[in-house]
């Protein structure tokens, strides 16, 4: 009797538990679900094109990424470094409106209107993670419109005064104003850039109709050029365009669909081992893109077939400066997304291969292809070789380029050692000869030294 009921109460027990280790299963299971439909109706939703750069890259370069004077945006708002310049911004605001010449209240209220329209946008334009937007802090929706315009019209202000050359911009002073411009392309430093053209529309074309944004962003993107060419805008379509450092990311980009590769199989000589191997080195010129490099091969016909000449490798003159290894650093940065292709970073890494040490920079330098603003050969070939550190490169843009500059060295090399084999190892008295001159030099040598001493 006794055992039965031990029999009964043991599968009382049982049951009971199995049916709670279900429900604890079914409430995990909808936890999940919960948030795997919260993040998907996000990412369905919105495209974040704003965020902090991948930690692996920032960690390389910090300075690349924080805003030294002026932060724009929500990433860098608490940075006690860039507190100073945020009431320089309302006199910007005061100036924007001022060229208006509507009512304050008129225009500030059309630009509220604006943004508030667009708020959930706005917010999606960040990135999401762990059901909130990762900001440094959580701001409600009358911070974040104030955000918004306040920043918009002081980077329009800024835009306009560059375009007719205002000599209040220069009021920063040289140094700062620099370091603004450098600001303002940071990855982690943007606002939406539909934001900003609907603030351009709320303002500047009120008292400039034939104004151009993009035309305005030209001329302020200019200063912010790292090669000796001149940008193209020719490409650019403001639908694609997610900010400013998108903008400038589009200007880099070919006007042709140029083919895409796989990174080398083989390691592309340093640029002193190529000078030595006979390539030549110009600067390229290519209207079709800024980045472009090309490896030029002549044939020449001769009795036995046809002789190659030396190549000729053109690659595009790039200026190193203060202000380079930031655009590049957030260039290669944004495109580590996925959300566009990897020219520049196809580029830094082309660049790393050719140089690997300050004898190659000076090479360059010498041969015009490369201009050195910063006075240390070796300073630049650190940077050039730790710019695309941790970078994933998905698609190589030079694989073509690369493939003939590669065959071209492998001939080169098994050419020279078929020859020197030729020369001097053809048969055993060539070698004996070789030995025997060795042995003779030396003994030369030892000759004539004792001969010094004994005078």
């Amino acid at each position: 009797m006794c055992i039965a009921r031990f029999v009964t109460y043991l599968e009382i027990m049982l049951s009971t538990m199995v049916g709670d280790t279900n429900m604890i299963q079914d409430s995990v299971v909808q936890r999940l679900l919960c948030r795997v439909k919260k993040e998907e109706s996000h990412i369905n939703q919105f495209s974040p094109s704003i965020y902090m750069a991948p930690r692996i890259l920032r960690d390389m370069s910090p300075s690349s990424f924080n805003p030294q004077v002026v932060s724009i945006g929500p990433l860098h708002r608490e940075d006690e470094k860039v507190q100073a310049f945020e009431v320089r911004k309302t006199s910007y605001l005061i100036d924007l409106m001022r060229r208006a010449k509507s009512p304050q209240e008129e225009i500030l209220k059309l630009c509220v209107e604006k943004v508030y329209t667009s708020m959930e946008k706005i917010k999606g334009c960040y990135v999401w993670t762990k059901g909130c937007y990762v900001w440094t802090k959580a701001y409600g929706d009358i911070e974040i419109a104030d955000m918004m315009i306040m920043d918009a019209c002081f980077i329009l202000e800024l835009l306009f005064k560059f375009s007719i050359e205002d000599e209040k911009v220069f009021e920063e002073g040289m140094v700062q104003l620099r370091t603004i411009v450098d600001d303002l392309i940071l990855l982690e430093n943007q606002i939406p850039f539909f934001i900003l053209d609907e603030i351009f529309q709320c303002t500047i074309l009120k008292f400039n109709p034939n104004a151009s944004l993009l035309e305005l962003t030209y001329i302020f993107l200019k200063g912010t050029n790292i090669f000796t060419e001149d940008i193209n805008m020719d490409n650019i379509s403001l639908n694609n365009t997610h900010h400013i450092l998108s903008l400038l990311h589009q200007c880099y980009k070919p006007l042709d669909n140029f083919t895409q590769g796989d990174l080398p199989k083989s390691t592309i000589p340093s640029v002193v081992n190529l000078d030595r191997a006979g390539v030549n080195f110009k600067p390229n010129k290519d209207p079709t893109w800024l980045m472009g490099m090309e490896v030029e091969l002549y044939m020449f016909p001769c009795f036995f077939g046809s002789l190659i000449s030396k190549p000729t490798l053109r690659i595009p003159v790039l200026k190193i400066y203060d202000s380079t290894e930031i655009v590049l650093r957030n260039l290669i940065a944004y495109e580590q997304s996925g959300r566009t292709h990897s020219y520049v970073t196809s580029y830094a890494y082309s660049m790393d291969m050719l140089v690997d040490t300050q004898e190659d920079v000076a090479k360059l330098v010498d041969l015009g292809v490369l201009v050195n603003g910063l006075g240390s050969n070796d300073e630049v070939a650190n940077i050039i070789n730790s710019i695309c550190k941790g970078a994933v490169l998905e698609d190589f843009f030079y694989g073509e380029q690369w493939v003939k500059l590669s065959k071209y060295c492998d001939a080169y090399l098994a050419k020279n050692i078929a020859n020197m084999k030729r020369t001097y190892f053809s048969s055993p008295w060539n070698i004996i000869a070789l030995v025997a001159g060795v042995i003779l030099f030396a003994v030369t040598v030892v000759q004539t030294i004792f001969t010094i001493k004994s005078a």
